[in-house]
């Protein structure tokens, strides 16, 4: 049964927690539009439809403050969660009188900005969906399901999946054929100014090729760039 997603934008222009905040989304079943300025973000709020706004408050061409100004002037009621550096009281008393629903201080407890997220999306009325099972990508008989946490393997045995492995794997396969350096898998995977040793990526990759290679000492899909970091390739 297909079950109609809500949608969130992010408006963030530091483009690495971005595609953190994106892939966290997605992963917990939510649409996701991207906005890197205030212009384009007030743009996409004033032509389409979201369940949440993300919002963060410096931004180029305009700021968040005159954007949460701009869209309460215009009766647009969309929830407003606003994630900035700024963490005076001063600085949050004035983004919520502005109008804005919430305010959550960089750097951020994924976690809780998960609940705040979903908290939210309930307190405007509509219900939160179920978790799909189409979000899956398949190659060489394998089949990954992102949101489930799951994988079939060729073989047919099922195997379960870390959440940190879903992020990483769905990382690779959405930019199949493209080198991903380890200090973008370690700021999209791992968390807003918190990094793991390097070594963990390369555990992470020994995994799926466990996983997923015939022959995981020569790998055909997970594959090591020498002193840069990896690419996928089906």
């Amino acid at each position: 049964m297909s079950i109609q997603k809500h949608t969130i934008l992010v408006v963030e222009d530091e483009v690495h927690l971005h595609e953190a905040l994106k892939l966290n989304l997605e992963l917990e079943g939510y649409e996701v539009s991207s906005a890197f300025d205030g212009p384009n973000a007030l743009h996409q709020i004033q032509h389409a439809h979201f369940d949440l706004i993300i919002l963060d408050v410096m931004l180029p061409g305009m700021d968040g403050y005159t954007i949460i100004e701009t869209v309460r002037l215009n009766h647009i009621n969309t929830p407003i969660l606003i994630l900035s550096a700024k963490n005076s009281s001063a600085n949050r008393v004035q983004g919520l009188k502005l109008g804005a629903d919430d305010y959550l201080t960089k750097p951020f407890n994924l976690e809780e900005l998960l609940l705040r997220v979903s908290k939210l999306i309930q307190k405007s009325g509509t219900p939160t969906p179920t978790l799909l099972s189409n979000d899956a990508y398949s190659f060489s008989g394998h089949t990954v399901y992102f949101k489930l946490l799951q994988a079939t393997l060729a073989s047919g045995e099922k195997i379960n999946l870390t959440k940190k492995e879903a992020m990483l794997l769905k990382l690779l396969i959405e930019n199949k054929n493209t080198i991903i350096t380890r200090e973008r898998i370690l700021q999209t995977v791992w968390g807003y100014q918190v990094f793991p040793n390097t070594r963990t990526i390369d555990n992470f990759i020994l995994n799926f090729r466990k996983y997923f290679e015939s022959d995981s000492k020569n790998p055909l899909h997970f594959i090591s760039i020498r002193g840069i970091g990896y690419k996928f390739q089906d």
